[in-house]
């Protein structure tokens, strides 16, 4: 660990220092390097705003650009106190040098965990108070190095243990380990969270390989990262057989459900039954396919309300699937006529007015026929195709509906609507006297 030095020398050697000619050395040396570095940091912002690709390196450096500025001032610092030391004392950038530092452990931190639980963009509560008790910790943290109390608070937590079954561990060795663990979480699912975002750009790949590699990145990142912090604090993996043992009497006895669906969602994402983008009907569940995460598939219907729907159910029950092999879809709008209309020519108007409609495809044209002599009228009716049922099938069945109406008033044709004739046999019964 680097050695401190007591705050009375510091105040004494910072005296010092302003005695001395060469403190303007440090002064412009601090001053050129908070420069060079925001300078750097601001031209590798503008630069990758520019650029349109859309790889790893963009996505690391782009959000990464408020931290290069701190991080650049503190390689300069410590390469001009590396230089200067040589000829002169160098007191004023040793108190420079972990100010920066701390503020750059703080835009890291900020960095790593906007970027792993505020990924949408929005950050909630919980994420901004904690980066507020991160910020005050790392700052107070500063605040006993510069002062020397440092060393003497960890040479406490290191000689104080804790008995701990057959062995005694140090507050020091448990919050040193207890650090480890979590940077290393936090730095995989950052990675696992870069991996995602860059097999999701990767258009040539299929959705749902992309959806697949981006799973087994992020559960192999975090396996990797909790092995090694574990090896790391001390403890032996060989204990972990205890936990697969433990884990496969849970799975067997109350977790069947869990691993299934588990399960099942790797199934869907490798034979490509299901696609994001397909719109589906499971069960009473009907919509498009947003989302197929590993225990579940969102649903989005017509009307924006999102289903969860289990992996197990897709996998076990029967799926109706509008666009699997393609995505053509037959729709049919209604009407009934009277007996004295023009077939041919009511059945001409319906298929015009249905052709008119913008989403109603060119390819498959509509086609009209009389399906029944009803009590009322003639009941005819046009089938239309569509090719993008995930946007809505009731709004392009009304929009012919209307075309229709329209198209049928315009050239002189009536619609019947049922009509009763109620007769009265025998007399009249006489009224009842008024009281």
């Amino acid at each position: 660990m680097a050695q401190t030095v007591p705050l009375t020398n510091l105040i004494n050697d910072l005296i010092g220092d302003v005695r001395d000619p060469g403190l303007m050395w440090q002064v412009a040396a601090i001053v050129l390097s908070i420069f060079l570095g925001w300078t750097l940091s601001l031209y590798l912002r503008k630069r990758l705003e520019q650029r349109d690709s859309q790889g790893v390196v963009r996505f690391g450096v782009e959000s990464f650009g408020r931290v290069v500025g701190p991080l650049a001032i503190v390689c300069l610092l410590a390469v001009c106190e590396a230089v200067l030391r040589k000829w002169q004392h160098v007191n004023l950038i040793k108190v420079a040098l972990p100010i920066f530092g701390s503020l750059a452990v703080i835009r890291i931190a900020f960095f790593l965990l906007r970027r792993v639980f505020a990924r949408g963009g929005e950050v909630g509560k919980t994420l901004l108070t904690f980066e507020k008790v991160f910020q005050l910790l790392v700052w107070l943290g500063f605040a006993l190095y510069i002062t020397g109390i440092w060393d003497e608070i960890f040479v406490f937590l290191d000689e104080t243990v804790i008995p701990i079954g057959k062995h005694r561990v140090s507050i020091a060795a448990i919050l040193q380990g207890a650090v480890s663990v979590v940077v290393l979480l936090i730095l995989a699912m950052w990675a696992g969270a870069a991996l995602e975002e860059r097999l999701m750009n990767m258009q040539t790949v299929s959705s749902n390989l992309r959806v697949v590699f981006a799973r087994l990145g992020r559960a192999v990142l975090i396996v990797v990262a909790v092995l090694l912090s574990l090896s790391l604090v001390g403890i032996d993996l060989t204990v972990l057989s205890v936990f697969g043992g433990a884990l496969g009497v849970g799975l067997g006895l109350g977790l069947q459900k869990i691993a299934s669906n588990y399960v099942s969602g790797f199934i869907i994402l490798l034979d490509r039954s299901l696609t994001i983008g397909d719109v589906i009907t499971v069960d009473k569940f009907s919509g498009q396919v947003t989302h197929i995460n590993t225990r579940y598939t969102v649903l989005m219907s017509g009307d924006g309300v999102e289903s969860i729907v289990p992996n197990e159910m897709l996998i076990s029950s029967a799926v109706q699937n509008s666009s699997l092999s393609n995505r053509w879809v037959a729709l049919q709008s209604k009407v009934s006529v009277a007996y004295d209309s023009d077939v041919d020519q009511v059945l001409r108007l319906m298929e015009e007015a249905a052709a008119s409609i913008e989403r109603v495809s060119k390819e498959k044209k509509p086609g009209g026929s009389l399906q029944n002599f009803g009590a009322d009228g003639l009941d005819l009716a046009v089938t239309f195709w569509i090719q993008d049922p995930e946007n809505g099938r009731g709004n392009v069945t009304s929009d012919v509906n209307r075309a229709i109406w329209k198209s049928l008033k315009q050239n002189g044709i009536s619609v019947p609507f049922p009509q009763r004739e109620v007769r009265l046999l025998g007399p009249l019964p006489e009224p009842l006297p008024q009281k």
